[in-house]
């Protein structure tokens, strides 16, 4: 298999047309990506090599990066453009995020339903986010799980907030944004907000298998059992209203507590301005579900060149396989199978490294 090689590219930010070239740009770290949360990247665009209308094409607020993968011809990662520091070197530094990072930017304005579908509630909620800005296209698929939602514009909530509140809820849809082209000519770049009950395709047998011995060089176990990574008991508090702090009632998982675990307690706040007893129930159960028996994360090392390729074989929350033969961890060998929550490609080492996580 080839080895990963990117293009870039310098895009408006409004229009997602592309407008220039950038050979001479070179990440200073790992692209990653991750569900429902922003990442940045850094990178250097060497002024020798730069395209004589750089400075417009990578102007900080109106602009944004793209990176696509010379042999499949797809969008791997997506950055507004949002820092550009330089002077008398030969080199200008660019700082950017993934598009999440325009949802921390936007403000959701007063909303409320009532007995709606939560993916419903979130596209409303994102929906501002629509207007000058760049070219997000909705992409939403009815989970089958309805709520009461409201927030107030004078609750100063940005949408990001609310996105990753509701998707914390019990059985909370997951979000994410891709870029993909807007035409087959592949002149203009487009957002892709996709919300659903699960992101990516879940098997279990999945075509994309990391093995070792093969393409992976190392992989870690982390197991905790934390603060916030494990609990047997769950109380989600909310914010005062008429003097009383909302409340749910307290979760615990019985059967964990019968089979020999302790009662771990965890209290928390999911987040501000939250009043309604039933979206803390909903988030105290989702936490428990989550915690019950601690977090199991899988971290994996691989060569890009020999390992299934990201965004035509596996992306992010797809079922990834990992196969090992034998390992001082795992003299027996281990085959699991995990979704991808997050992902970090660097393909000036030729390394691309998944992080699969064990639902509960």
């Amino acid at each position: 298999m080839a080895a990963v090689e990117l293009a870039w590219l310098a895009c408006d930010l409004l229009t997602g047309a592309v407008a220039e070239e950038l050979p001479s740009l070179h990440p200073t770290q790992a692209l990653s990506r991750h569900l429902g949360a922003v990442t940045a990247l850094t990178a250097d665009l060497y002024l020798g090599g730069a395209p004589r209308e750089w400075e417009s094409a990578t102007d900080p607020g109106r602009t944004m990066v793209v990176a696509v993968d010379t042999a499949t011809g797809d969008p791997l990662w997506c950055g507004l453009t949002l820092g550009r520091d330089g002077g008398s070197g030969t080199q200008v530094r660019l700082s950017a995020a993934t598009p999440e990072a325009w949802l921390d930017r936007r403000y959701t304005g007063t909303y409320s339903a009532t007995a709606t579908d939560q993916a419903a509630i979130m596209a409303a909620v994102a929906t501002p986010a629509l207007a000058s800005g760049p070219p997000i296209v909705m992409a939403t698929t009815p989970t089958g799980i309805s709520s009461d939602y409201s927030i107030a514009d004078g609750d100063d909530r940005t949408i990001l907030s609310v996105l990753q509140e509701i998707s914390g809820l019990s059985g909370g849809p997951e979000w994410t944004i891709e870029p993909r082209w807007a035409d087959a000519a592949h002149t203009r770049v487009e957002l892709v907000l996709r919300i659903q009950a699960a992101i990516g395709v879940q098997s279990p047998q999945p075509d994309a298998v990391f093995e070792l011995p093969g393409c992976v060089s190392e992989y870690a176990l982390s197991e905790s059992y934390e603060r916030g990574r494990g609990a047997t008991s769950v109380t989600a508090r909310g914010d005062r209203a008429d003097g009383v702090r909302a409340t749910s009632a307290t979760h615990t998982d019985t059967g964990l507590l019968a089979a020999g675990w302790g009662l771990w307690e965890y209290r928390w706040t999911p987040a501000q301005g939250i009043t309604a007893t039933d979206q803390l129930e909903s988030h105290a159960a989702e936490a428990l579900a989550l915690m019950g028996t601690g977090s199991r994360a899988w971290s994996l090392n691989a060569v890009a060149s020999r390992s299934p390729r990201l965004g035509s074989a596996w992306g992010l929350g797809d079922s990834v396989r990992l196969a090992v033969a034998s390992s001082p961890r795992h003299p027996a060998g281990v085959d699991v199978v995990a979704r991808a929550y997050a992902w970090t490609l660097d393909p000036a080492a030729d390394r691309v490294a998944p992080i699969l996580l064990e639902d509960a």
